[in-house]
């Protein structure tokens, strides 16, 4: 056994390690050592405490998880006896492994040799060939310009995915459907892929559409032995990034998981592979047939629902056939049913722009069948300059019918509150109550496709969450008023302007609200919305329960409240529903995150169309771009390129050239309450 493990990541996957570790020395009495190594912004990190080792690689903005020389540096100096990877930054790179092997450090992993075997997109596919397994039409290799990749086009047919063969966590992929959006994505994905994983390589293959996502779960010791363990359904994705997966598969006959685990074991064993590996399916329902896809030559983010449904640990595992362990007896077997969630620093209401920022407050569920792998704790700081992961909320159940109630309950259950940012939880929790999810018919390309219908926008509950803002602003402005009262008394001139029932108009969706608020009571106001010609009022109770939660009745029925408040910008949960309510600051475009911009496509004195871009900005190596709200002129630009702006930070200002209230006639979206 190992007796000091250098993790070469960071976040919830240290954390897994970390834990595994520990269980793994309280089994031996052994004593086992874990090193973190961590970047600026990860100081004070939760996984940085818990390690018996922290290691301070250097500035994040260096990319050190990439760069084989501070790694090397790193397992030098630390005295590891073995490097872990987890998942990301150099879990697939066989230089890497090759660098362990170098300073006598086990590498807990594949060989070199079966990485670049498998691990490569390109590779694995021609090996997937070789033994049978049906590939999808694509390039054959790599498309080295952008002429070889419009010719492959032009013999495979539209419409393709454009894929980097190092990516991976939906990066380094794009649909392209035409000449002329494969010119306009093949260098963009390239360079992503470059600055995400250090390999700008890409291929194309052919777009299969209505298919499942499926994949298997392999261990292997390299010594002849490789068990499939089980059959992960990951077909509930955005844009390539999972978001809710599960295990058992519901589309899937026994006959044809274990067709799939056959076929995975074979892969395995041919290149002599040794770890943990998940080779992953495209499944047909219509006609039953499977398509190859790739092997991910590492552990997987959705692990837990394997180890869920077989009690199996596969970081334990990993440890014991790098140390030279063999499997032996037989695989367990998979018993009831496992979902898990995402739960991501993101604003779904901002095309789900990463939303990093300081954790103000965190409440993980609990209770029978629930399992929470994260990496943070309350106070921390989920940086931009990596993932937005905060949790995986797996659930339990002895069938799938139990596993999504407690999943339901548990997301339901979990608060988080980031200074400046947001979560996808409400997106998971409407996610989770869709038809196509519930009956397991929700393909690959599913949840793009309804959001494009307009579904899967949180509207429930809009006039409740702009009650609860607009109290909130009226509170902040008689905070302020009595501030200013104390203080000019204390100069001989007591002075006071606050006026109960002052008009405030606050944005939500792109929709412009004139609210008032009259307090008749300590707890009790009068509150009115006006969207165009509309308007409601209605007589709103708040109890704060403490600074971020507490409870709202309108009209006399009740809602859980959480909030929080950072500059002009209110995030209203009501019910686990989540609004963006922001105050109008006359066409004033904000940084929705920490981020470097690296585009200004509009001049001073440009007009655009409502939905035209107006900014991109990097954030967690992934490009956010902003677009006008409304037909607009650029008035104002407080940014250049390279231009690195903290969340809230003004960027732009706007003018709209169409006519006053055009926006706001629409109104919000069937508000769960008239006011």
């Amino acid at each position: 056994m190992f007796t000091r493990v250098a993790i070469v990541n960071r976040g919830e996957a240290a954390m897994r390690l970390i834990h595994a570790v520990r269980e793994l020395a309280a089994e031996t009495g052994s004593r086992i050592e874990t090193v973190a190594l961590y970047t600026d912004v990860d100081r004070t990190a939760t996984f940085v405490r818990e390690a018996d080792v922290a290691y301070d690689l250097g500035p994040a903005s260096a990319r050190p998880y990439l760069d084989l020389k501070a790694l090397e540096r790193a397992l030098v100096e630390t005295r590891a006896d073995a490097a872990w990877v987890g998942w990301g930054f150099v879990a697939e790179d066989p230089a890497f492994a090759e660098l362990c092997e170098k300073v006598g450090v086990t590498f807990v992993g594949p060989s070199p040799d079966a990485m670049r075997q498998l691990g490569d997109k390109i590779g694995a596919k021609l090996i997937a060939e070789e033994v049978g397994v049906p590939v999808a039409p694509w390039s054959r290799g790599a498309v080295e310009s952008l002429d070889a990749a419009v010719a492959a086009a032009a013999e495979i047919g539209y419409p393709l995915m454009l894929k980097a063969t190092a990516g991976g966590g939906g990066r380094g992929i794009r649909v392209v459907r035409s000449d002329a959006e494969l010119t306009d994505a093949y260098e963009r994905t390239s360079q992503e892929a470059a600055r995400a994983f250090g390999s700008g390589v890409v291929f194309l293959e052919r777009l299969v559409t209505g298919a499942r996502h499926v994949e298997v779960q392999v261990i292997a010791d390299g010594q002849g032995t490789a068990w499939a363990l089980g059959v992960r359904d990951c077909s509930v994705q955005r844009r390539n990034q999972k978001v809710i997966e599960e295990s058992a598969s519901p589309v899937l006959s026994p006959e044809q998981a274990a067709e799939l685990k056959a076929s995975a074991e074979r892969l395995a064993v041919r290149v002599g592979y040794r770890g943990a590996a998940t080779v992953e399916f495209l499944y047909h329902p219509g006609d039953r047939m499977f398509a190859f896809l790739e092997v991910n030559t590492r552990l997987q983010v959705e692990h837990p629902i394997t180890e869920a449904t077989t009690g199996f640990d596969l970081v334990k595992a990993q440890l014991h056939v790098a140390g030279g362990g063999r499997l032996t007896g037989t695989p367990p077997a998979e018993r009831g049913h496992a979902i898990e969630a995402r739960l991501n620093a993101e604003d779904p209401d901002r095309d789900f722009a990463p939303s990093p920022g300081r954790i103000t407050r965190l409440d993980l569920p609990a209770g029978p069948g629930i399992r929470v792998d994260t990496g943070v704790s309350e106070g921390d700081t989920i940086p931009a300059d990596f993932d937005s992961m905060i949790a995986k909320i797996i659930a339990y159940g002895r069938d799938r019918d139990e596993a999504l109630g407690r999943l339901r309950r548990a997301m339901a259950n979990t608060t988080v509150v980031i200074e400046g940012g947001a979560t996808n939880k409400s997106f998971v929790l409407d996610l989770l109550d869709q038809p196509e999810v519930i009956d397991a018919s929700a393909d690959t390309g599913w949840i793009d496709r309804v959001r494009g219908e307009g579904r899967l926008v949180a509207h429930r509950h809009s006039a409740v969450a702009l009650a609860a803002a607009a109290i909130e602003a009226y509170e902040e402005d008689e905070r302020a008023e009595r501030q200013r009262l104390l203080s000019t008394a204390a100069g001989g001139r007591p002075q006071v302007q606050h006026r109960s029932g002052r008009p405030l108009d606050l944005k939500l969706r792109g929709v412009t609200y004139r609210m008032r608020v009259a307090r008749v009571g300590a707890h009790r106001f009068r509150v009115g919305i006006e969207a165009g010609a509309d308007v409601r009022t209605a007589d709103v109770e708040l109890d704060r329960f403490d600074r971020h939660t507490g409870q709202i009745a309108v009209n006399g029925v009740r809602y859980r409240l959480l909030t929080g408040t950072h500059g002009p910008v209110h995030l209203v949960e009501v019910d686990g529903v989540t609004h963006r309510v922001s105050r109008d600051e006359g066409g004033v475009v904000r940084s929705p995150m920490p981020a470097l911009v690296v585009a200004t496509p509009l001049e001073i004195g440009a007009e655009v169309e409502a939905g035209a871009p107006v900014l991109v900005l990097e954030a967690m190596k992934m490009e956010t771009v902003l677009r006008a709200p409304f037909r607009a002129r650029l008035k104002e630009s407080a940014v250049a390129v390279g231009t690195q702006v903290e969340a809230g930070a003004p960027l732009l200002r706007l003018e709209p050239v169409a006519e006053e209230g055009t926006e706001a006639a629409a109104g919000p979206a069937e508000p769960a309450v008239e006011l």
